[in-house]
């Protein structure tokens, strides 16, 4: 390519991860790459940034024509030191992951992962984030790079509206059937909290938990692709108006 396009990868399960060299690997060719991530897993982070302690970013040179850093930040925290500090300009894309673990129905809201897609999509840039259905550190991420590669040059074709980004799940089996665009599905994380006591007898706890479907019976969303082997993917909003209730209230003058 001629003009090739910059294109930002980072993630929330830290430098190291497998996940994240797949998604270099399957994005080599679109593009001028340049990776910011975290020196740790940030899972969970969501769209947190860093505002009481330092933020530190060491360049740990080029491979292979890809430029990475690391920093002690969350996945939100390496888009805005890629925006402000290490680029010279806006990156025509974002795309982070590839995820250990599912990011599907409502773990959307909670993912680091798709926390550094929104982030993008709030500054106007087209991003997506990908996530793999295990969380084995050592997870064969080969499934994963038609699936990339298939989502992303859509992408290039076609565009994303402004504001929108894409959150991508893939299952975990080697019998991907195809890619569906679908709709979140509505479920939640049934959380508990267990207690432990620590060496000098304080009390601590570890969140657990699992997910629950629902709409067990719905056969348009994430959550059913994802069972039936199909990659999903949810096109998501920054604007967080319901329209529909805004249409039912009125105002009132005081």
């Amino acid at each position: 390519m001629k003009n090739k396009p910059l294109i930002l990868i980072t993630n929330d399960d830290g430098i190291h991860a497998k996940g994240i060299a797949s998604l270099v690997e399957a994005m080599k060719d679109f593009g001028d790459l340049v990776v910011i991530s975290a020196n740790e897993s940030y899972s969970g982070m969501s769209h947190a940034i860093t505002v009481k302690t330092p933020l530190y970013l060491k360049d740990m040179g080029t491979k292979n024509g890809v430029r990475y850093y690391m920093t002690n930040g969350t996945p939100v925290d390496c888009v805005k030191l890629a925006l402000h500090t290490v680029l010279d300009r806006y990156p025509d894309y974002i795309v982070s992951g590839i995820n250990h673990g599912s990011n599907s129905s409502t773990s959307v809201h909670y993912s680091g992962t798709m926390g550094a897609a929104r982030e993008g999509a709030l500054n106007g840039i087209p991003s997506l984030g990908f996530s793999l259905l295990t969380y084995e550190p050592d997870a064969d991420f080969s499934s994963c790079y038609q699936i990339v590669k298939v989502v992303f040059e859509d992408v290039l074709k076609n565009g994303l509206e402004t504001g929108v980004y894409l959150n991508v799940n893939i299952p975990y089996t080697d019998k991907i059937k195809g890619i569906k665009y679908c709709r979140q599905g509505k479920g939640k994380w049934v959380e508990e909290f267990l207690e432990r006591t620590d060496p000098r007898g304080r009390k601590y706890f570890w969140l657990t938990g699992h997910f629950e479907n629902l709409e067990p019976n719905a056969t348009d969303t994430d959550e059913y692709y994802l069972l039936n082997n199909y990659a999903s993917v949810v096109p998501c909003t920054i604007d967080a108006t319901n329209i529909d209730s805004l249409k039912k209230n009125k105002n009132y003058e005081l």
